[in-house]
């Protein structure tokens, strides 16, 4: 879990290394930058063709789905594109089928949540937050970001990858005039919990009613190993 998640963060200094480089050639940015590929990549299934690179994934890599679309929100001045490795029954897919039988993964319902970042302005979020670390491998415990679609409705993304300590998330809403906040959840209470044809499930998002505004302040409780969306209006 923690070796995984501090790897993909990894993808941060990537970019900004890559794109410093762009920066120095390419000042007005006129030359776009594309991740191609991102995701896991773990043994596969027992009993599959090796060479289909069929795998399951889990709650972890719903996170390691989040964490990377904060760092790519990050980049947006350079990056322009990112790419998840594969779709459907490769590696970290949305979608695993067998015959005629069809399973939605919990990086599927990450992709599903931050769906309104698609087109939107990007806004930026400054993240003050202890640090999660086991067995050597450290990152931050929580990951935020936000957006402000064509509708003027702001979406803020929040992971804590720390899976044993919830987190009281507060944020000054600078600038926002927003009164309400909604937002779902993706959660479990297994580190390793996934979504199987005979259990589809399992994984899937939730109403999420842990966000309060007040005095222009939000505050939210993260649960353990949770990703978070809200919507604030």
């Amino acid at each position: 879990w923690a070796r995984t998640l501090a790897a993909t963060v990894r993808m941060d200094k990537i970019i900004t290394e890559h794109a410093a480089i762009m920066d120095k050639y390419d000042p007005r940015k006129r030359v776009a930058l594309l991740v191609d590929e991102w995701g896991t990549w773990y043994d596969v299934e027992p009993g599959t063709n090796p060479g289909f690179l069929y795998q399951q994934n889990s709650l972890r890599d719903a996170i390691v789905a989040s964490l990377n679309f904060d760092i790519f929100a990050r980049h947006t001045d350079r990056l322009r594109g990112a790419n998840i490795a594969q779709m459907v029954n490769v590696l970290q897919s949305l979608l695993l089928t067998e015959g005629d039988k069809m399973v939605k993964t919990p990086t599927y319902w990450v992709f599903d949540m931050y769906k309104d970042y698609q087109d939107a302005t990007v806004l930026t979020v400054d993240v003050d937050s202890r640090s999660y670390s086991k067995n050597g491998s450290t990152l931050k415990a929580i990951s935020a970001s936000a957006v402000r679609d064509a509708a003027g409705v702001v979406h803020m993304g929040l992971t804590n990858v720390d899976p044993n300590r919830a987190e009281t998330v507060r944020v000054k809403l600078d600038g926002l005039n927003v009164t309400r906040v909604s937002g779902r959840i993706l959660t479990a209470t297994a580190m390793d919990a996934h979504n199987t044809f005979g259990a589809p499930d399992t994984v899937r998002p939730a109403p999420f009613a842990g966000a309060r505004i007040s005095d222009g302040t939000l505050s939210v409780s993260l649960p353990p190993k949770s990703i978070v969306m809200l919507d604030l209006r």
